[in-house]
């Protein structure tokens, strides 16, 4: 429970699945990512790191 899944409250149409798809990219992204560290300390660096944050996603 990486993103805290439990306390979403999107419960309506299509915002689940589709939610649910952008929390797999996020999730995808941070793990694929090079180095050592584990997956919340690099949740972390990107929330605080733009430059950090920005290589993520250009990856």
């Amino acid at each position: 429970m990486t993103f805290r899944d439990d306390e979403c409250r999107i419960r309506t149409e299509n915002a689940p699945a589709n939610f649910t798809t952008l929390h797999h990219m996020a999730h995808n992204l941070v793990r694929n990512a090079p180095g050592k560290d584990s997956v919340k300390l690099r949740r972390q660096t990107a929330a605080w790191d733009d430059d950090y944050l920005v290589s993520l996603v250009a990856a």
